[in-house]
């Protein structure tokens, strides 16, 4: 696998749709989770307002300012993912979101995508100044936890959401 991140716009426009589309039919066909959310809380058939709308520019109204990428493997010619990098942590992620949320798509699961995701997000964050990342994971969610520690994560504890064990796992990038 040769993977890089690439932020959406319009030369990339359709292999991402294809990749979105597909992960929400799958997420809606099994009520699975939708991580990373920032994909899935627009509708990409309206692009211009998908992609305006896709990352908070700003801190306002609760939410933190964040950069969106996709995921993309040049040597299946595919998008396998999607990482969310939050700049910095307000209260709710410092208890259960984190500073990334990502997912694969289900198509490319088990295959050692998320490890090599993750370790590219890691690098944007270096890249933001964020030198302690945060990240979080429900605790049944095993192949995440995996990912996470793989990378480096360090589990401090676990906290509850909608009576949910949430794993926080802290990962120092000046080591």
């Amino acid at each position: 696998m040769k993977l890089r991140l690439e932020k959406l716009n319009h030369e990339n426009r359709s292999g991402i749709a294809k990749m979105v589309k597909e992960w929400k039919t799958f997420n809606d066909n099994n009520n699975a989770n939708k991580s990373p959310a920032a994909i899935f809380k627009n509708n990409i058939d309206d692009f211009d307002n998908y992609l305006h709308n896709l990352e908070h520019k700003e801190g306002t109204n609760g939410k933190v300012p964040d950069s969106v990428f996709f995921c993309y493997d040049e040597e299946i010619e595919d998008y396998v993912g999607a990482v969310n990098i939050r700049h910095y942590l307000n209260d709710g992620l410092l208890k259960t979101g984190g500073h990334i949320g990502d997912g694969i798509s289900p198509k490319y699961r088990n295959q050692g995508y998320g490890t090599s995701m993750i370790a590219l997000a890691l690098k944007e964050c270096k890249r933001l100044g964020i030198n302690k990342v945060l990240m979080t994971c429900d605790k049944s969610n095993i192949p995440s936890a995996r990912t996470i520690i793989k990378n480096g994560g360090i589990l401090e504890n676990e906290v509850f959401e909608d009576g949910i064990p949430v794993q926080r796992y802290w990962i120092d990038l000046e080591v």
